[in-house]
């Protein structure tokens, strides 16, 4: 007990800075493990620039439109990297959207673009083929309350919506903003009580992983956004998705989705833009 009275304020502080310091490098050298190991991809063949994914179609047009070679058709996820953008498809759901996060922090990307498909619950102003620009997303999933308390809003990153949004109109389209509700539930459509709180809620669109990478890439301070694609209008009963209207959906509008995501991160190439509208300091 006497040998504690000599222990000073110092000295403990000390020591918790090195136990972080400890845990920080260990989850470092574990993500420049898993990163490549779960997309088949070596951490030097990663641009600065990333695309996150839900489908590995979206891959595949983005490797023939650029000419390289698809990474990882043998792993979880499938990359491919072409002027200093890398396109990622992580999978479907929270939990692998916060994975993919953690992994990026292996190679620390100037800005994460998440291209995402939604459900549109604006009945009166949604159709298939809108675009949803993201605002705000409301964190109903769960995964991303192991990130930071529940009381920390999901954002994205100003700068990098707002040339998303200047992409979009180059592209001569329009879109709606805001806010979207992430949820773990995939079959919710017939749940009347579920669907009145996102009345309630005045959501205008419904997805799995749009709040998990907002929350996620703040604490691990990337810079991050979303471009939503509405691929169904679950609101009403014949308008939930199925396997031949989200073939339909892709077949008319994944194209034009993906060179929205692409040219966004272009323009900040082209102007080496900084996104970082929230400095990430303690």
């Amino acid at each position: 007990m006497d040998e504690l009275h000599h222990i000073s304020f110092e000295d403990l502080s000390a020591a918790a800075r090195e136990l972080e310091h400890r845990q920080k490098s260990a989850k470092e050298q574990i993500v420049k493990d898993w990163l490549p190991r779960y997309t088949g991809m070596s951490l030097e063949k990663f641009g600065d620039y990333i695309l996150l994914v839900n489908f590995g179609n979206y891959v595949r047009m983005f490797a023939d439109k650029h000419d390289v070679p698809v990474y990882g058709a043998d792993k979880p996820m499938q990359a491919a990297t072409a002027d200093n953008i890398t396109i990622i498809n992580f999978g479907i759901g929270s939990p692998n959207a916060g994975l993919i996060v953690d992994l990026l922090e292996a190679i620390r990307p100037a800005a994460v673009l998440f291209l995402g498909k939604c459900g549109g619950l604006r009945t009166s102003k949604n159709h298939v083929g809108d675009l949803i620009l993201p605002i705000a997303a409301i964190r109903g999933e769960g995964t991303s309350n192991d990130y930071l308390p529940a009381e920390v809003p999901a954002l994205p990153a100003f700068a990098l919506q707002k040339a998303v949004s200047t992409t979009i109109r180059d592209h001569e389209r329009d879109y709606w903003t805001g806010v979207v509700y992430t949820t773990n539930k995939r079959l919710w459509e017939h749940r009347e009580d579920f669907k009145q709180r996102l009345r309630d809620l005045r959501c205008h669109a419904i997805d799995m992983e749009t709040a998990t990478i907002f929350v996620a890439a703040f604490k691990n301070r990337m810079p991050a956004g979303a471009l939503l694609l509405v691929s169904d209008m679950p609101m009403t009963h014949d308008g939930i998705k199925t396997e031949a209207s989200d073939k339909q959906v892709t077949a008319n509008f994944a194209q034009i989705h993906l060179d929205i995501g692409v040219d966004s991160l272009k323009q900040l190439i082209n102007k080496g833009t900084t996104v970082k509208h929230l400095r990430f300091e303690d």
